[in-house]
């Protein structure tokens, strides 16, 4: 036999976990929204008279930029990442978007260039082709 429920009797339902999902729904947006705006700022570029001038215009939506600090740090959003974990995120990338993405390497002038080989080499051994370096066209003060 069915059992007969009352019209007095009321169903309810626990939001806590709509909630939850609801918090980290916003978390992650908020984090990935600052991630595609973080630069490091104390990056000092090398004069660069010739090349391509970026814009927002011929920028590719799968680009990349890798920094590489004057003290070594490399990062990709300011992120700082360790060379084992820069291969991991690029081979993730390739295997997501295939090899043909470009990579910008904005790396400081003071950097040591052995580091900037070691990038480029770690972008090689994931499968990427298309590397870049950025400067910029004219020095500052002019």
């Amino acid at each position: 036999m069915h059992k007969k429920h009352s019209s007095t009797e009321q169903c309810e339902m626990d939001m806590t976990p709509m909630i939850d999902v609801v918090f980290q729904l916003i978390i992650f947006f908020v984090v990935t929204l600052k991630m595609t705006q973080d630069r490091n700022e104390d990056i000092i570029l090398e004069d660069g008279k010739h090349g391509v001038t970026l814009t927002q215009d011929n920028m590719p939506p799968t680009l990349l930029e890798i920094e590489v600090g004057k003290r070594g740090r490399i990062s990709i959003h300011n992120a700082t990442l360790t060379k084992s974990m820069l291969h991991s995120i690029l081979k993730q990338r390739v295997n997501r978007l295939g090899p043909t993405f470009p990579v910008l390497i904005r790396a400081d002038k003071r950097a040591s260039h052995e580091l900037v080989k070691d990038v480029m080499d770690i972008c090689t051994a994931s499968g990427i082709w298309k590397l870049s370096f950025v400067a910029i066209q004219e020095p500052k003060g002019k």
